[in-house]
């Protein structure tokens, strides 16, 4: 499987979350609402997930295994950090 497009649009406000992530798979497969946070380890992303009716977090889309979810990672921090202090990166990229 082949991520084929990531789209980023910063937060601009104090606190955690840095971003909201959209990724594309092999042009036939999208993912929103992945996010990066700030953490106290450094920057990594969190799947989109849904509150359960305990009030815990459930991921609704996420990798299956710890190679692919380090590859995802690698590559949406990868293009986080390229934007620097514009809102998102071009479409063509």
């Amino acid at each position: 499987m082949d991520i084929t497009d990531i789209r980023i649009r910063k937060v601009n406000a104090d606190g955690k979350l840095k971003a909201y992530v959209t990724v594309t798979f092999d042009e036939s497969f999208v993912v929103h609402n992945v996010k990066v946070i700030e953490g106290e380890n450094g920057i990594f992303i969190a799947m989109p997930s849904r509150r359960t009716k305990n009030g815990e977090y459930k991921d609704v889309a996420h990798p299956i295994n710890t190679d692919f979810r380090a590859v995802l990672q690698d590559r949406i921090l990868d293009e986080y950090n390229k934007i620097g202090d514009s809102d998102e990166v071009p479409a063509d990229e």
